[in-house]
């Protein structure tokens, strides 16, 4: 279905092209105005309008967003799909452990972009795959995927703001003293090296973290950043000394308990990009990593999210 946006020219705004409103108001892109010319997508009291014409106060202006063509290097393939919120803008997934985000290299038929292009096949919805944050293929939680290319644009340039709240639940080793605070330390991106590391020739990284559990070798903790740096959680935390449970690139890989590291994103909070509607999904802490924690009420609390 065609995605249509309306907006009603105020008063202040009387006098103003058709153009300035949809880049100052609305958020597209000068490249986006040129695609919406292009194919005719721009309408002013339901007629087709030019961008350059002047709005009048009261004025409906209407952009019908292209229809676009499915990702052709994305292959539609049955698999679990669990939708935690959606919209006719945007979905928030929640990923498994394990699973890859993108095809790649020995993944080109079981990723989620797969398994979601199928989905979208069966409703007879064209579909690009557009995801918004990142999680590596061992990291579970909830992934924020846009619907169109408006929405897309939006939500990254939110992404890394207060109007993109992220939050994770890590299970490190160790007890972290003290139980709460603030690593910031520059992380630096090696050529030819997966690892990053701390290095104050780096880009500036801040994560905070809460204990919320701990027992064992293992304590749990909420974290969220400031910044999005790759692998900063999981680089923080090693440099700190207590390495995510299971991280083979920067602790110590334990398949016989874990299919990769402990890192779980738990709780997204936005702002819709269209209707500034505040959206906050939850996720529960997964059962494998739970059962690692001896039983505790933020450990319940957690999993009954």
């Amino acid at each position: 279905m065609e995605r249509e946006l309306t907006y009603i020219v105020p008063l202040q705004e009387d006098g103003l092209r058709l153009q300035t409103i949809l880049r100052q108001r609305l958020g597209f892109s000068a490249a986006q105005v040129k695609r919406l010319k292009q194919c005719g997508g721009i309408l002013c009291n339901g007629q087709p309008a030019f961008a350059t014409r002047l709005a009048q106060a009261g004025d409906c202006i209407c952009c019908r967003l292209p229809q676009e063509a499915p990702s052709p290097h994305i292959q539609p393939v049955p698999g679990p799909v669990c939708i935690r919120y959606e919209d006719a803008d945007l979905l928030v997934l929640d990923k498994a452990a394990g699973v890859p985000v993108h095809p790649s290299q020995g993944h080109f038929t079981d990723s989620l972009a797969n398994h979601l292009a199928y989905v979208m096949e069966q409703r007879g919805t064209p579909f690009v795959f557009r995801a918004v944050n990142r999680l590596d293929r061992n990291t579970s939680g909830l992934l924020v995927v846009a619907k169109h290319a408006h929405a897309h644009s939006l939500l990254g340039q939110m992404l890394h703001s207060g109007a993109f709240h992220r939050e994770y639940l890590a299970l490190v080793c160790g007890a972290v003293r003290p139980r709460q605070g603030v690593v910031d330390a520059p992380i630096l991106d090696v050529p030819g090296q997966l690892a990053r590391r701390v290095d104050p020739g780096g880009a500036r990284a801040v994560t905070h973290y809460e204990t919320l559990a701990e027992g064992g070798p293992y304590a749990l903790l909420r974290l969220w950043l400031e910044t999005g740096r790759t692998h900063q959680i999981r680089v923080h935390m090693a440099s700190i000394g207590h390495p995510l449970a299971g991280d083979f690139l920067y602790g110590t890989e334990c398949r016989q308990i874990l299919q990769g590291h402990a890192l779980h994103a738990s709780r997204i909070c936005l702002r819709q990009p269209i209707t500034g509607q505040a959206i906050q999904v939850e996720s529960p802490l997964p059962q494998p990593l739970a059962a690692l924690l001896p039983p505790s009420p933020a450990l319940k609390e957690r999993q009954r999210l």
